[in-house]
């Protein structure tokens, strides 16, 4: 039977942490969340588009400024959140915009989809109680970690840059879990994409792009809320797995109602995610105490 938001459990205690949730994806999965009954905290960049995107929402909304592009800002946010998290929903991303840089000198979608999330989900880790839920892409499939160059020093390509961004967020998913296993921990780590959906994530590549994306979006892409549904499974679905990877059932995984998908080959290879982990805490000076977690 297909997997709808009818099927999201009862949520009344629970507090999610949402990035990027004042619009498409995350506005999506944090209303539905609320309604579900969940306390939802949605970290935005901006924050008064935070609150205006809420406003007249039924549900438990408490907005909170976040900019994964700065890491002292992650650690900010990080340090005022004293309270016990059920669920982390990595969802915030920019996609193939010129070449950019975050305050910390990475590269924009580097630095801010996958270091600006590994930083905030082990600042906290020892307060979530249940899962991680981190969103990747379709299009990890057209990424290959560069260990040696992840800024691009040697040459900028916008959409090679996402797809690295994007294989990065699924490669931390699934190394996470390895070193939960190891500890023995019982909380998960759990991905998912939205296949092909329309959101505003297409209209900032400051290039005819955006025009040709919304065209694309009007007559391909499925809608947000559609979209928004592996991610909301995976957040709330009880008897998943940890390692699961969830996306669209439909042809080639661009739309429908969600189910567990493959990745490709470059997504399971332990030694670059491990190697991708060592680097990930070398450049943002975080590193995980998952044995604290047993």
């Amino acid at each position: 039977m297909a997997w709808t938001t009818k099927d999201i459990p009862d949520q009344h205690g629970r507090t999610f942490v949402v990035t990027g949730a004042n619009s498409g994806l995350g506005l999506v999965s944090a209303t539905a969340l609320a309604a579900a009954g969940a306390k939802v905290i949605c970290a935005c960049r901006d924050v008064e588009k935070g609150r205006a995107a809420i406003a007249g929402l039924p549900g438990t909304f408490e907005v909170r400024a976040l900019d994964l592009s700065d890491l002292s800002s992650v650690a900010a946010f990080a340090l005022d959140l004293d309270e016990p998290i059920d669920v982390l929903v990595n969802n915030a991303g920019v996609m193939a915009p010129p070449r950019k840089y975050t305050a910390d000198g990475f590269e924009l979608q580097f630095g801010t989809n996958h270091l600006g999330h590994f930083a905030l989900t082990a600042r906290l880790l020892p307060r979530i109680t249940d899962r991680v839920v981190t969103v990747s892409s379709f299009m990890h499939r057209i990424g290959r970690i560069r260990l040696d160059d992840p800024n691009w020093q040697g040459g900028y390509q916008r959409w090679l840059a996402y797809g690295q961004s994007k294989l990065a967020n699924l490669m931390f998913s699934y190394e996470l879990q390895h070193r939960l296993s190891s500890a023995r921990s019982r909380l998960r780590s759990l991905a998912a994409h939205p296949g092909y959906a329309s959101t505003n994530l297409q209209s900032h590549t400051e290039s005819l792009q955006d025009r040709l994306m919304g065209v694309a979006n009007m007559i391909f892409a499925q809608s947000a809320a559609m979209g928004a549904l592996p991610v909301l499974c995976a957040a709330t679905k009880p008897d998943l797995l940890g390692g699961t990877y969830l996306g669209p059932g439909g042809p080639g995984e661009m739309r429908g109602h969600p189910k567990p998908v493959g990745s490709s080959a470059a997504s399971r290879d332990r030694r670059v995610q491990s190697g991708l982990w060592d680097l990930s805490e070398q450049l943002t000076g975080v590193h995980y105490e998952l044995q604290s977690l047993s």
